[in-house]
């Protein structure tokens, strides 16, 4: 594929972007930027997320460890139901009943102004990092297609790309993002489908021969019941339902979208829509995924002649395998699956990394800053002011991550998330399920004790647990930590009466 084709197909995408981003600007305020009003239709909502909640990092890292894990990624998937019925039937009631601009004025209400500011901190932490490393995708495979062949650095790559980012966004916020969303969930499902498309005809396999040589390969291989497995069921189910809970409901990023339906009912309806569709689009994923490893077999082709994948043949496993997609795409697959490829990978991460950069803002705006009155003149600059300052930091966490990556995106993200999400899924939980308060000042060092217990037991899990390995369910014990020691600091009841 050419770059100037990449230019070309970049230039079409942006400028639909803009095209969307204008007619969402008209006569926004900060009420707009934060809230969208509160007008959005919630089946635009529902397919919006799709794209969001997928981002460049399900589109590129799942089918890559495809090679190695096989489909038991599906057991996490399988628990995102759960989670998200939860969120559903006890979050978002909660949400819509308090009117929340950002969700994390719960914890304020509920116990006090330092659970209220660390909760913030440590969505500002988790959503950093995980917008980074998504954009730090997408700005890989842009530099992969097109900015390497003008001999243009990484940074200025990703410059460009946060750039591009911050011009559509600045002036609606949320409103701009809802609708830009559907653009960029199209592109990624017509480059996931038409991949899949260019594999299976240049395999020429029929489709009772297909699953039996992924049988054969163990390719296809879901479920895993080894306790000690990092891939066992229970683990992967429950741990799915819990990073679905804390990554959509305890996250301002993909809650502030849902806030912006009409009402409670309706954004009950896009919740439950969007779970149900999430579930097929992830196993159209590994199936690619799969397929991506049967066409390297099959075509007796080398993806390490363009990229740094390659088998270890002591560990018996894949290495750098994010590159396998995008090398196939961009070398190899026919030019428009390239093209969409290359569109789906940029809408994959774009449609994450855009909400993110904006809900970093709303939260450092309304909860750090403490706005009271949105639409003064004051406030509209402080808010792009902060805009800036957000989409600076990102720039910054890229350029770190870069320097010292050394393993599959998507496990780096929920590790981050394990971490940082698991105090706000024990605060959440405790101030949920108990009538109990707490003494407010003392949320700063469990927040810092939990996830430092939690990552002393998982390293030394093997030797003290029998040979047991964490995976993502390191979070659940992360929460739990959090609320032992709440419950152990606990005093009384709260002065808020959430039922009324």
């Amino acid at each position: 594929m050419s770059p100037l084709i990449v230019f070309s197909a970049l230039l079409l995408y942006f400028g639909l972007l803009f095209i969307i981003s204008h007619f969402t600007s008209r006569n926004s305020t900060n009420s707009t930027f934060f809230t969208g009003n509160r007008q959005s239709p919630w089946y635009v909502v529902a397919y919006g997320m799709i794209g969001a909640s997928i981002s460049g990092v399900t589109f590129i890292s799942i089918p890559g460890e495809t090679g190695n894990i096989g489909f038991s990624y599906f057991q996490l998937v399988l628990g995102y139901l759960l989670g998200y019925f939860v969120i559903a039937t006890v979050l978002m009631p909660l949400y819509y009943r308090l009117n929340l601009i950002s969700i994390y004025s719960y914890l304020g209400k509920r116990f006090g102004l330092f659970s209220y500011k660390t909760g913030s901190l440590l969505f500002i932490i988790s959503q950093t990092a995980g917008a980074s490393l998504r954009l730090f995708l997408a700005a890989s495979v842009l530099q992969l297609a097109f900015f390497d062949a003008y001999g243009i650095p990484f940074g200025i790559t990703v410059l460009i790309t946060i750039a591009l980012i911050w011009l559509y966004t600045y002036r609606s916020g949320i409103k701009t993002i809802v609708w830009t969303d559907t653009l960029q969930t199209t592109f990624m499902i017509l480059a996931l489908i038409l991949s899949i498309i260019a594999i299976d005809s240049a395999l020429g396999l029929s489709t009772r021969e297909m699953i039996q040589e992924l049988q054969k390969q163990k390719l296809s291989n879901i479920f895993t019941f080894d306790w000690r497995s990092n891939h066992n069921f229970f683990k992967q189910f429950f741990a799915g339902a819990f990073i679905a809970i804390v990554m959509t409901g305890l996250d301002q990023n993909m809650m502030q979208k849902n806030l912006t339906c009409k009402n409670i009912r309706e954004a009950q309806k896009n919740m439950i829509t969007f779970s149900l569709v999430l579930v097929p689009v992830n196993l159209l994923f590994l199936t690619m995924g799969a397929l991506l490893y049967l066409y390297v077999q099959k075509m007796g082709i080398n993806p390490g002649e363009y990229s740094a994948f390659f088998f270890d043949s002591v560990s018996g496993l894949y290495k750098n395998t994010d590159d396998l997609y995008p090398t196939l795409a961009i070398h190899y697959f026919p030019l428009m699956a390239g093209m969409l490829f290359l569109m789906g990978i940029i809408a994959a991460a774009f449609s994450s990394a855009d909400s993110s950069i904006t809900a970093l803002t709303t939260t450092v705006c309304v909860d750090l800053l403490d706005f009271k009155e949105l639409d003064t003149e004051k406030s509209r600059r402080t808010r792009l002011y902060v805009h800036m300052a957000v989409s600076a930091l990102i720039f910054l966490v890229i350029m770190i991550f870069k320097a010292v990556n050394d393993r599959s995106v998507i496990s780096a993200v929920f590790t981050v998330a394990g971490y940082t999400y698991g105090p706000l899924l024990g605060l959440y939980s405790f101030g949920l399920f108990t009538r109990r308060n707490i003494r407010d000042k003392w949320i700063i060092p469990i927040a810092i004790i939990s996830p430092l217990v939690s990552w002393i037991i998982s390293s030394n899990s093997v030797a003290w647990l029998w040979g047991y390995k964490f995976g993502f369910e390191l979070l659940i014990m992360n929460g739990f930590i959090c609320f032992f020691l709440l419950w152990m600091s606990s005093i009384g009841r709260p002065h808020v009466n959430f039922k009324d």
